[in-house]
């Protein structure tokens, strides 16, 4: 009989909380099994295929698509048209299609978290994208390795013309203002170990308190 786990040992398995197992089993991401009582339990090849360790037999195709800003949606027509083209010149079936409306440093987009999860799972044989700062602007060396890992190859059309100059100065930007704003925070704590690094030296050139 295969090995089965309960959701605790599972979640601690694949380092996933109960309540994240919970909302994958509701959403179908992650189904899990009902034994006769009515208790959910996984599988050693759920496990497996999470892993990456075994392909997924429904592992899907998918088809990723971003743009920075509503006023691009133009833009993400133009990239889904290419990603189309592509996919019938070379007869591959997209099972599902994705895209956001967002910041390549916004790490919290919804279809960016659903595809990084599906990977996880093992569900995703394949992703497709425009070029890489669609998915990420940066880290993506640590993605590609992720999707090594579970088993998925990447495709990356490539073209200049699908990473606006105006969206990496928008990021970059970004970047620097973050930045920015953590400047006096650190001023302030350096400030304060200095003051505390000083009153201990001169604690201990007075010696020990209160001795005869």
């Amino acid at each position: 009989m295969e090995h089965t786990y309960s959701p605790k040992q599972f979640g601690k398995l694949i380092g996933k909380s109960v309540n994240t197992l919970q909302k994958w089993d509701r959403k179908g991401i992650l189904p899990a099994f009902r034994s006769p009582t009515n208790r959910r339990y996984y599988t050693h090849e759920q496990y497996l295929q999470y892993r990456g360790l075994i392909s997924s037999k429904q592992g899907n195709v998918l088809a990723y698509a971003r743009v920075s800003s509503p006023s691009q949606r133009k833009d993400l027509a133009f990239q889904k048209e290419a990603l189309r083209a592509y996919c019938l010149e070379h007869g591959v079936n997209v099972d599902e299609w994705v895209e956001d409306i967002g910041s390549a440093l916004d790490y919290q987009r919804k279809g960016f978290n659903h595809v990084v999860e599906r990977i996880e799972l093992g569900q995703v044989r394949r992703l497709i994208i425009a070029s890489q700062d669609r998915f990420v602007r940066f880290g993506y060396d640590w993605f590609e390795a992720l999707c090594q890992r579970h088993g998925t190859q990447i495709t990356v059309l490539g073209g200049e013309s699908f990473s606006p100059e105006e969206e990496l100065v928008s990021d970059l930007l970004a970047m620097v203002t973050a930045f920015s704003a953590r400047l006096p925070g650190l001023r302030s704590h350096k400030n304060a170990l200095r003051a505390a690094a000083l009153g201990k030296e001169i604690r201990d050139d007075q010696g020990p308190q209160g001795t005869p």
